[in-house]
């Protein structure tokens, strides 16, 4: 494909952002008359599903204390189940397994799903807890939990599959995918704050909006825009709080325990939903048993034939820099730095056997493998999707990503004119005017 000089919409990013938005952009340029896909350009320096996108777990839930987090999540969650083939979506559910001092925070989530009708049933009391997880497992054995979230919908995706499925749709729409090719800088129009053109590598691209949806690469782009490097944000108190950064680094923790997916099959035969337990009761080795931490702590997992066995992680920890100081690149498992090591494989495989006696001793069969990444944080580590140097949209998802396929359809309906209420929570401004999400009480910066 020969490199263009100019286009109506360039999209930096192959990833669940770029790719929703550009197909669900195209589509409605065509619907309002208003261009088609050919209007429409994605630029990533690597390729589709290069980075954050290609090693997600898949997790699609929508268990967040903050309403406005899970009345995006619901819509994504649609967007999932309108397509499930394309997508290489597994609708199995997600259930929140909590310890009691959740208790309050996850009954306030389930009475909020009922009154937007998102699907989940919810049960209370250790004992009762107890007696509905043996239902679904005959060897659950977890302590330190008093409630159940039972999600119905939502499941997981297998991660490279589900881009190039949303890449499919977008390029039958007409939208043009441009690998190896790295954005360097930004040419402004004369005297007023808006973008010009793109610079690249490879040359300068004139276009009218641009879309910076780069997960954790999105501070590259941010200081390229000039935009601040601390914010003020205003407390509940009334009280401004100056020389906030704006960014910072946590690094994910998952792997695979490498036995049959279908061990972890339910007493019907059928495979689980997703799992998500926190426990403050103390973890013990399933090593030596001594005891790995007495303090709150959570893990997730699910049997998933993508990544050959069962597959999770656990509470993601910061990076100790500042955030100008970070190495993204190399990403992932080429990343020197922040890779999961022993600590985590002890941790959470003694974490799944705490959890179901099936996998007690099994540790061994522990996949050692490079496996992690990090994730560039907002400083209330939720969203930030809102417009900048006036033809500048920026989804900064502050690692909720791979789950909300649904944001590129609303900021594709913002760019043609219909603002999204759903996205409105997540403005920049917010910070500024004090309207922050609720925090819980889980061992997460981002639920």
């Amino acid at each position: 494909m020969a490199m263009p000089s100019s286009a109506k919409y360039v999209i930096i990013g192959a990833g669940i952002h770029g790719l929703s938005t550009a197909w669900h952009l195209a589509e409605g340029l065509k619907a309002s008359g208003k261009g088609s896909g050919e209007d429409v350009l994605i630029l990533d320096k690597s390729g589709i599903a290069a980075g954050a996108s290609g090693i997600a777990c898949g997790v699609v839930r929508n268990n967040y204390f903050q309403p406005a987090m899970r009345k995006l999540m619901a819509h994504s969650v649609g967007v999932w189940e309108s397509d499930p083939e394309a997508f290489s979506y597994h609708s199995v559910g997600y259930m929140q397994i909590s310890a009691e001092c959740m208790r309050e925070n996850v009954t306030s989530i389930y009475e909020q799903q009922k009154e937007i009708g998102y699907d989940s049933t919810f049960v209370e009391g250790t004992e009762d807890t107890a007696s509905y997880m043996k239902d679904i497992f005959s060897d659950w054995q977890a302590t330190g939990v008093t409630s159940v979230l039972h999600e119905k919908q939502g499941g997981y995706a297998n991660n490279t599959a589900a881009m190039y499925g949303l890449a499919t749709k977008a390029e039958n729409a007409g939208v043009r995918i441009m690998s190896g090719i790295t954005v360097t800088g930004f040419v402004m129009n004369s005297g007023s704050d808006s973008v010009k053109a793109v610079e690249t590598d490879k040359g300068v691209i004139e276009c009218e909006r641009v879309v910076v949806a780069l997960g954790p690469w999105v501070k590259t782009i941010w200081d390229m825009l000039d935009l601040p490097k601390t914010i003020e944000i205003k407390g509940a108190d009334g009280v401004m709080h100056s020389g906030i950064p704006m960014w910072r680094y946590w690094a994910l923790e998952e792997g695979t325990l490498g036995i049959d997916p279908n061990l972890q099959k339910m007493n019907n035969g059928k495979m689980p939903p997703v799992i998500h337990v926190d426990s403050d009761a103390p973890l013990l080795s399933d090593v030596d048993g001594s005891v790995i931490t007495d303090k709150l702590w959570g893990i997730y997992y699910k049997p998933d034939f993508n990544f050959g066995g069962i597959q999770g992680g656990a509470m993601p920890y910061p990076v100790e820099k500042d955030a100008d100081d970070v190495q993204v690149d190399p990403y992932g498992v080429d990343s020197p730095e922040f890779l999961v090591d022993d600590n985590f494989a002890h941790m959470w495989c003694s974490a799944l056997a705490f959890c179901q006696k099936r996998f007690e001793g099994q540790i061994k069969y522990y996949k050692n493998e490079p496996s992690g990444g990090i994730g560039c944080f907002t400083p209330d580590s939720f969203p930030v999707f809102d417009n900048f140097k006036d033809n500048v949209y920026i989804i900064a998802d502050s690692n909720h990503g791979y789950k909300m396929i649904g944001v590129g359809k609303l900021v594709a309906e913002e760019m043609l004119g219909q603002p999204s209420e759903l996205l409105k929570p997540f403005s920049f401004d917010r910070y500024a005017r004090g309207e922050l999400h609720p925090v819980s009480n889980s061992p997460y910066p981002w639920s």
